[in-house]
This record gives structure tokens, sequence and C-alpha cells, in this order.
């Protein structure tokens, strides 16, 4: 598969995953938190799923594209593995997480300590969306839409 194929099926996958569980948040209490906000797609669409919601974004620097950048007090930068451990207890509903590199080496470094980040910012029942698998014991694995294959992107359930 081409790169390009590769990330039309990674983005596909991120959009018919978010629209599957809107409902499901719109039903929790909390704000939702986007790990890794590139250049503000993913953010954007959130705010059209969520529009009374507060979306908090984290990433190394400010990137986005100028319509699709959160306001100064809904932005955190610095490396996610740092900033984001302030808001673990935060009860969020969503928690979406896009920062694998594709690099084995390099994603075995962010699972060491993405899954016990994202268990502990979400609330009870809240649910975590990402890129990367999740093995967290205060995670349960929730089944995919069927549009997205096996092994692209994860939805987990907080118990």
């Amino acid at each position: 598969m081409s790169r390009l194929d590769s990330f039309i099926r990674r983005l596909s996958a991120q959009r018919d995953i978010l629209n599957a569980v809107a409902d499901q948040v719109r039903m929790l209490e909390g704000p939702v938190l986007e790990l890794g906000l590139g250049n503000g797609r993913t953010f954007d669409h959130l705010r059209e799923l969520f529009p009374d919601r507060r979306i908090i974004a984290f990433d190394r620097a400010a990137n986005a594209y100028g319509p699709s950048m959160p306001s100064a007090d809904n932005l955190v930068l610095g490396e996610i593995k740092d900033t984001v451990g302030r808001f673990v207890g935060a009860g969020a509903s969503l928690a979406h997480a896009d920062i694998g590199t594709g690099y084995e080496d390099k994603d075995a470094v962010t699972l060491t300590w993405l899954p016990g980040i994202m268990a502990g910012v979400l609330a009870s029942g809240g649910l975590a969306v990402s890129g990367l698998p999740l093995d967290h014991a205060d995670l349960q694995t929730l089944p995919l839409p069927d549009t997205v294959k096996a092994g692209r992107y994860f939805i987990y359930r907080r118990r």
C-alpha cells in the first residue's frame, strides 16, 4: 500500500471512529483531550462534533492552520508525555491520540507512557481513541465501526 493510501485510511478511520462515538461522548461530562494537535484537522472536527465542550489540545509546538488553532487557554505546548500528566484526574469524556510515528522503536517508547496517561485522564466510562494500541488494565477494548480495518485504529472505554 502506498503511503498516500495508508494516510487516507488512517484519517478515514479516525473520522469514522470519532463520528461513531460522538453520541456516547455527548452523554458524558468532562473535557475532550486531543493529544497531538498537528495542523489541527482533527481538532477542527472535534469542535464540529462537540461545539459546547471544552477541547484541550497538546503538542510540542503550535503548527496548526490558523482557523484550526485552539485558543491559548486550550493549547498546552511541550513534550506531550510531560504536559498531559498535569491532566491526570481531569475526568475527560474523550481522549484522542494520533501520535504514532510509524517507526516501531519510537512508538515502543511512546507506548511505555501513553496507555497509563490515557487511562489516567479519562472519567470512568470515558472513551480513548488512539492510532496506537493501548494495553492497560483500566481500558476495555471496544469494537470498531465496520468501515475500519482491525489494527488500523483503536477504541477503549475507561473501566
